[in-house]
């Protein structure tokens, strides 16, 4: 009798396993396409910012993207990576270069500000660090269809640049050889800046910077103290407090060097109404005028100080800076985190908090050949000019592990919350 071809085996040969279904790409024009348990299991678990409500808090405001997208990528029916999409149809070049480059750019933008108008779609977290959200590395045969599924959006959209934003140098490590096969390449972004903790108190915690810097701390917590009427107050229910909020936080991106994304009202109150995560103002008042503020977010042992604003009118005199920001770091201890992430910007003062700093890159690429080229020509140089200037003495800190303060070992009864 003979066999049918490919339906036997030789006696004693092995089974052969079953061969897995491709993987594949759906498009979401929502987060909450995204069952709550599979975002959860995907996610980092000590990144707020990844927390499911942010992007759909993202969503609901008007942050700059004129739409999200979210490419899910399956196996077996089951969703195991999420990618999310930010379209910038219109984003204008000048708001997202440093300084120098802007002050150049000015006399175009005179003469012709359309020029400036960069149609680009970004991946990875408009507010945060990029990932792909997948719970590990991912093999070359799932990367490709979600780098494939990318360059479909930009197409359809009209989006010539695209960009994986703000990428750490681990997952851009699996992600690389197929980006580099679709033709992107590679530049230093902003770095993050991240205190670890690990104390039992505050005061642990200042006792354990180096010497300047605690003195630094010490004398600027007395300033604040020192100002009329000034006080510290931790706010979970800030709703009542948006327009006042919103009204600091655009004297601070009034004299900001990037402006890619701008909070508003919308976004905050969505925020400010959702299961997760949990957030809480750090506020600084000035009597019962509010001066000054940090937006902390908080999500397993991690937090986040991701928005400030500043009454400049007194904000030098008064250290409301580093009120704010003692207050976050406070916070973060008493909730049990081992690290709190502040935003890319202002990298002495967060050096002297104790921060170091965590390398990340952008992966750019354009859909023609000729544009591809002149950015890859271009655009690094420039990145790294505004990277320099924004990190003066601070650069070395990129090359070599960040020297932070260390917990202290004895632990130390806690005190009612206090700015000093």
């Amino acid at each position: 009798m003979r066999r049918a071809r490919g339906t036997a085996r030789r006696l004693g040969e092995p089974s052969r396993p079953p061969a897995r279904a491709p993987y594949r790409v759906e498009e979401a024009a929502t987060v909450d396409a995204v069952p709550p348990e599979i975002w959860q299991a995907l996610t980092p678990t000590d990144d707020p910012l990844w927390s499911q409500g942010v992007f759909a808090a993202m969503e609901r405001g008007r942050l700059g993207p004129e739409g999200y997208r979210y490419l899910l990528l399956r196996r077996d029916g089951e969703v195991v990576a999420v990618l999310p999409l930010c379209l910038f149809p219109g984003l204008r070049l000048d708001d997202v270069v440093g300084p120098r480059e802007r002050r150049r750019l000015r006399p175009l933008r005179a003469l012709c500000p359309r020029l400036l108008r960069v149609p680009m779609l970004f991946c990875g977290h408009l507010l945060g660090r990029g990932h792909i959200a997948a719970g590990g590395a991912l093999p070359a045969e799932a990367v490709r269809p979600l780098v494939s599924a990318v360059g479909d959006v930009a197409t359809r959209a009209k989006l010539g640049t695209v960009v994986f934003k703000d990428f750490g140098d681990e997952e851009l490590g699996w992600l690389r050889p197929e980006l580099e096969r679709a033709g992107y390449f590679f530049t230093p972004s902003m770095p993050d800046t991240e205190l670890r903790l690990g104390y039992d108190s505050f005061e642990a915690y200042v006792r354990a910077l180096p010497a300047k810097p605690r003195r630094n701390a010490r004398s600027k917590l007395r300033k604040f103290e020192a100002w009329p009427g000034t006080r510290i107050e931790i706010i979970e229910d800030f709703a009542p407090l948006v327009p006042a909020v919103l009204a600091l936080y655009e004297q601070v991106m009034d004299r900001a060097d990037q402006t890619l994304d701008r909070l508003d009202a919308s976004f905050l109150a969505a925020l400010a109404v959702s299961a997760e995560p949990r957030r809480a103002l750090v506020a600084a008042f000035e009597g019962d005028r509010l001066v000054a503020f940090l937006l902390c977010l908080f999500r397993g042992t991690g937090a986040t100080g991701a928005r400030i604003g500043l009454d400049y009118r007194i904000a030098h005199q008064a250290r409301l800076y580093h009120a704010v920001h003692y207050g976050a770091i406070r916070l973060a201890i008493e909730s049990g985190c081992t690290h709190i992430r502040f935003a890319q910007t202002a990298y002495t003062p967060k050096v002297e908090l104790g921060c170091g700093l965590i390398a990340q890159s952008y992966a750019l690429t354009h859909r023609r050949p000729l544009p591809r080229a002149l950015l890859r020509t271009v655009l690094p140089r420039a990145l790294d000019t505004a990277l320099a200037e924004a990190l003066g003495p601070h650069a070395e800190l990129l090359a070599r592990p960040a020297v932070v303060p260390s917990p202290a070992p004895a632990p130390e009864k806690r005190t009612p919350y206090a700015p000093s």
